[in-house]
């Protein structure tokens, strides 16, 4: 990891230094996914996918209320990125618009801003956010408790500037923090303005976000935006990976919630370890296919005292990566239930550890049974089509294992054509079957 250039630091702390809001909101913004495009392939995707998410993973082993609802727009991210969901909002006075990766398993909320040369910062689709064009721009005092040198798990920072150097396993991000404000909501109508929202300002990034100009941290940590917010809970529903034209809403606020909605199932969170990073942790207690309870081992998925194991759920990984134990039991499962012949083709195409060969490139795949994942207190049901994936000739199991201990994790892949609700004030995640794209 190369740390920003300090020459470009200074740049910017002077640029904005010249320049220069509490309160809470909710918000309403819509959700597009990042390969929301025909011509990007599911081989493609689940490559680039796999890739990111392995880094993402190594970061992880590494790193060991209001009465207005916030909407944002979201998507499937455009080509080039890995199946993450783009939100979009707008930063600073005048409003630059910009879209952003909704991540549930991060804190800290960043876009990159001016100056930002080719060499430090990423190609991005809309224009650089400049601190000192934004009369409502601060500088965030290193004494402020949203300080990343306040935040015990922050992965770096210094003063006097509260500048910081961002990990990811997908890459890095570096520059200083600062207050502005946030306009969230695609229309007039629902648009909501928040100020002194504590953020990133970005002056190098690695090349590891294409699509978006930035990243919005939903997690349960201080400078989340959830947290910011004061919000209790909220929600989002995403459209499936095939589905390459509609949006759906993330909610933030007293909106947010899964009134009317059928076969809802809730399930409470499972407290974070003391020092480890402040994900959403769900006890997950079992996984069948079908009717077949599979024989995993009880431990396979809990959170150790150390800090190590356990499971979350996480909107900024793909696909959803569990412990060797656990993954060979599915794996064998798929398997017995499959006449097709696997494919090490399609495994090489897609990095999938198995797939098979169809008797043609658009032949359709075999019934397959739903599988559940059997959480305390609820069940969640997911289709054939949210745990296997068609390419051109192949059907792959969009899943993948890794070494015993490490933490699970429930990614966005399996999570889409789900409604889900996280609410923080009562400590649980609730979850329906929707078709995202209507609502």
């Amino acid at each position: 990891m190369t740390p920003p250039m300090a020459s470009s630091l200074a740049v910017l702390i002077s640029l904005v230094c010249a320049t220069l809001a509490s309160s809470a909101a909710g918000v309403r913004v819509d959700l597009t996914r990042i390969h929301a495009h025909p011509g990007v392939t599911p081989s493609r995707f689940a490559r680039d996918a796999l890739r990111r998410d392995m880094h993402r993973h190594t970061a992880r082993r590494l790193a060991a209320a209001s009465n207005t609802t916030v909407s944002a727009p979201t998507k499937k991210n455009s080509p080039g990125g890995a199946g993450e969901y783009l939100m979009t909002l707008s930063i600073g006075t005048p409003p630059v618009r910009y879209p952003a990766i909704a991540d549930t398993g991060s804190d800290l909320i960043w876009t990159q801003c001016a100056p930002c040369s080719d060499h430090h910062c990423f190609k991005q689709p809309t224009p650089l956010y400049n601190p000192a064009s934004s009369t409502t721009f601060g500088l965030l005092p290193c004494g402020s408790p949203l300080s990343m040198c306040a935040v015990e798990t922050a992965p770096g920072c210094s003063c006097p500037y509260n500048s910081y150097n961002y990990t990811y396993g997908t890459g890095w991000t570096a520059g200083i923090q600062g207050t502005e404000t946030f306009t969230f909501g695609s229309t007039p109508a629902d648009q909501t303005r928040v100020p002194n929202i504590a953020f990133g300002c970005s002056n190098a990034s690695s090349d590891d976000f294409t699509g978006s100009s930035g990243l919005v941290g939903l997690g349960r940590g201080a400078v989340s935006l959830v947290t910011q917010l004061g919000a209790g809970r909220f929600s989002y529903c995403l459209t499936p990976f095939q589905d390459t034209r509609s949006t759906s809403k993330l909610l933030i606020g007293p909106s947010a919630s899964l009134d009317g909605a059928a076969g809802v199932g809730s399930t409470t969170f499972v407290a974070s370890p003391a020092t480890g990073p402040s994900y959403y942790y769900l006890n997950l207690k079992g996984i069948s296919l079908g009717t077949t309870a599979l024989l995993i081992p009880p431990n396979a998925f809990s959170l150790k005292a150390d800090g190590t194991g356990g499971l979350i759920i996480d909107s900024g990984t793909t696909i959803t990566s569990l412990g060797n134990a656990a993954y060979q039991k599915i794996r064998a499962a798929v398997v017995s239930l499959v006449t097709l012949p696997t494919s090490a083709d399609g495994s090489a195409a897609t990095g999938f550890d198995l797939c098979f060969a169809l008797p043609s490139p658009k032949a359709a795949p075999p019934a397959m049974p739903s599988m559940t994942l059997h959480f305390d207190g609820a069940d969640m049901v997911l289709p054939s089509d949210s745990y296997m994936m068609q390419d051109s000739g192949v059907w792959c199991l969009a899943m993948q294992n890794q070494t015993d201990g490490e933490v699970n994790i429930l990614g966005n892949y399996q999570q889409q054509n789900m409604h889900i609700l996280y609410d923080v004030g009562k400590e649980t995640l609730s979850f329906a079957p929707t078709k995202c794209s209507t609502l």
